[in-house]
This record gives C-alpha cells, sequence and structure tokens, in this order.
C-alpha cells in the first residue's frame, strides 16, 4: 500500500504549471548542440610591383634561432561523438495484457506505448537501462531495441514515480555501448546540448536534436500515479516530442547531463522541454538498484485535497479553516493508525510546516524529514484542533 491515492498513467503525461510562472502544461522530452566557428584569414594579391629583398636578409631571416613547431588546432567531429553516443540508446516498448480485446488471445500482450532509455552501464554479461518510470508504467512485458535493431526483453529493476526515472536490465553480452554520466550542477544557461531519443515511435529511432540550456534549477508541478509532485529540471528549447521521453540529453562531449521527461504541448509554445538532471538520476539509480524503489519516510496515509471531496466533508470546520488534506484512507499497521488518526481528519501541519493540500504533506514528508523522526501533526476531527505524534518509518513497508 502506497501513501497516497495513485491512477494509471500513459506515455504522454500531462505537467502542471509550473510554480515559477505558472503557464506551463503536457509531456515529452528534450535536445540541443554545437557549433563549430572558423575564422577566416584574407589574402589579397596586388598588382603593385613589389621591392626586392636582399639576398643576404632573407638568408639572415631563415636562419632565426626561433624554436618553431608545427600545431593544428584538434576539433572533435560532432557527427562522431553522436555516432558514438546513439550506441548507447534504445527504443523501449511497454507491452501490456489485452484482456478487454475480444480479437487477442487470452492474456496477449500488445504494444501500448513507446519511449527512450540510454544505456549507463554494461557488463559481460548485462546492460543497465535508465528511463521514465511513465514510459513503462502498468507493463506487463518490456521490450527494448538496441541500435543495431535486436530486440531482447528486459527486466524492471526499480522504479519510482514520483521522479519519474526506472531502470532496466538486459541479460546477455549486448552490442551496445554506456553513456558516460556528465556532471549536471557545471551546465549552465546558454550551454549547448544535445537530445537522442525516439521520438513518435521506434521508426525514427536516435533522431538527433540540438539547442541549448534554456533555464537551470527549474522546479515543474507534475501530475503521477503517485501523486502530485514538484520535479526538478533542467529546462531545453530543444525540439521534443512523444518518444523522445526517457532519452540523453548530452553535453558536446556526449556525456549525459539529463534525461528528457517532459515538454509543453500547448498552441503557440515552442521550445519548452525539461530533462531531469543527471546528477539526482545517479542517486536514483543507486537506490533503484539496491532497494527496487527509492526509500522515502512513510506515513501509512491516503489524502485528498479540498478540492476534491464534497463540501459536507468539509462543513464541521471552524470558521478560518479553508485549506488542508483530507485522511482519505489509512494503513492498519502504519505509524499514523497507530497515533490514533482517523479517516476524515484533516491535517493542517506536520513538523510545524503547513499542510495547504496532499501535496504539501508529501514535500514535507520527502523533503523535510527522515526515517525515524518524530513529528507533530495538527490536525482537525470536526471542529476540534488535535494534535498527534508520529515516528516516520520506511515506505518498504508499503510493498
Amino acid at each position: 500500500m502506497t501513501d497516497f491515492n495513485e491512477e494509471s498513467r500513459t506515455e504522454n503525461r500531462a505537467a502542471k504549471k509550473p510554480v515559477w510562472k505558472g503557464f506551463l502544461s503536457t509531456v515529452a522530452a528534450g535536445v540541443l548542440g554545437s557549433a563549430l566557428t572558423l575564422t577566416a584569414v584574407p589574402y589579397f594579391q596586388e598588382d603593385t610591383p613589389q621591392a626586392s629583398v636582399p639576398e643576404e636578409n632573407v638568408q639572415a631571416e631563415s636562419s632565426s634561432n626561433l624554436d618553431v613547431t608545427p600545431v593544428s588546432a584538434s576539433a572533435n567531429s560532432l557527427a562522431d561523438t553522436i555516432e558514438q553516443a546513439s550506441k548507447a540508446i534504445v527504443g523501449v516498448v511497454n507491452m501490456q495484457q489485452q484482456n478487454n480485446n475480444p480479437f487477442s488471445q487470452s492474456g496477449e500482450a500488445a504494444e501500448s506505448g513507446t519511449g527512450s532509455g540510454v544505456v549507463y552501464k554494461k557488463t559481460n554479461d548485462a546492460a543497465y537501462i535508465v528511463t521514465n518510470n511513465h514510459v513503462i508504467e502498468n507493463a506487463s512485458e518490456i521490450q527494448v531495441t538496441l541500435h543495431d535493431g535486436e530486440k531482447v526483453t528486459a527486466e524492471l529493476v526499480g522504479t519510482d514515480a514520483l521522479t519519474d526515472i526506472a531502470v532496466l536490465k538486459i541479460k546477455g553480452d549486448v552490442s551496445a555501448a554506456a553513456m558516460e554520466f556528465g556532471d549536471s550542477s557545471k551546465l549552465r544557461t546558454g550551454d549547448q546540448v544535445l537530445a537522442i531519443g525516439n521520438p513518435l515511435g521506434l521508426d525514427l529511432s536516435r533522431t538527433v536534436t540540438q539547442g541549448i540550456v534554456s533555464a537551470v534549477d527549474r522546479s515543474i508541478e507534475v501530475s503521477t500515479s503517485a501523486g502530485e509532485w514538484n520535479l526538478n529540471v533542467i529546462q531545453t528549447d530543444a525540439a521534443i516530442n512523444p518518444g523522445n521521453s526517457g532519452g540523453a540529453l548530452m553535453n558536446t562531449a556526449g556525456q549525459l547531463v539529463g534525461i528528457n521527461s517532459l515538454k509543453i504541448a500547448d498552441n503557440g509554445v515552442e521550445g519548452l522541454g525539461f530533462a531531469i538532471p543527471s546528477n539526482e538520476v545517479k542517486t536514483l539509480i543507486d537506490q533503484l538498484v539496491e532497494n527496487g524503489q527509492v526509500v522515502r519516510p512513510y506515513l501509512g496515509v491516503g489524502l485528498a485535497s479540498f478540492d476534491e471531496v464534497p463540501p459536507q466533508y468539509l462543513r464541521n470546520l471552524p470558521d478560518g479553516v479553508t485549506t488542508g488534506a483530507i485522511v482519505a484512507n489509512i494503513d492498519p499497521d502504519s505509524s499514523a493508525a497507530g497515533a490514533g488518526l482517523q479517516v476524515e481528519d484533516i491535517l493542517v501541519s506536520i513538523g510545524g510546516k503547513e499542510i495547504t493540500n496532499s501535496g504539501d504533506l508529501r514535500k514535507h514528508l520527502y523533503s523535510d524529514f527522515s526515517i525515524g523522526d518524530k513529528v507533530k501533526i495538527d490536525f482537525y476531527r470536526g471542529d476540534e484542533l488535535k494534535t498527534a505524534e508520529v515516528t516516520l518509518t520506511s515506505n518498504q513497508k508499503a510493498n
């Protein structure tokens, strides 16, 4: 059992308007690139007769003691970088059971959606892939297409809906190269980046687009199957389309600096793509490989915001109480149940931090507290304000 109400999400997740401006809204992936600048030295041929130079002067100049070493500027080909990086990009196909399809055999799996993935680690007998959770969510089977066209079945190692990251594993010595991680904290606005993925499906596999980093440290509010969450992202003006999700945002050195995850798809909006920074991805990968999930503090309640419940559940509140999170269900084995919280209690603060909606509780719980912390929760039961002390446990108990 999870902390919050869950609902299915497809490949095209909707991103809510970001808190930084309030005009954003849906999902997909990101890109960028680089340019070479050549400096030309002009050469003019003149008809004016040139004065002769005495031979002895020429000989004197040629016998100079200067230590002259021929040099040439090294220029890494962007095409070479892309060619190597493309070997780490895979297509990811979400296969789901079609029990309600009268034309399919019972239990037969069919393609439900496609996305991209990046091979980040390769051993003699396995390859590990990072992608988006929403690309593989609810899959009964996950198929991966490698750069050479080979199709293999992948194992789900771990996934996290809130941060939209998942790790897959392919067994065997597969034909793929691992992409090196770059340091996303060193990205600056204006840096050139490239996106590689499979926009609109595998027919356009390993499409490369380029652009710049439009902004760093953005916070975008998104809807996930585990609830609302503020996702920290890199903003890019790269051309991103459905199917790019889970693909690579890389620098011009061919290093992975982000996992493409979202785009804004409102009419009249262009060049607003978002990627999860590579430094955060690395931390999440480590937890997913070790635990199969991201281990977080667990309260044990399912919540709803005021605008999600009928008004009669709020009628007994004192005047002036207009925000909070309503307890919709409780894990009977959780610390919340042990502390005496009940369904229909309205939570208004945790550890002294105000709760205006269910997203607030999740943000405070995961960002401000740790497993084992004792926190005080203020809540209304009817018109009476009460306080409960809860010891936070691990969400692994929810599995």
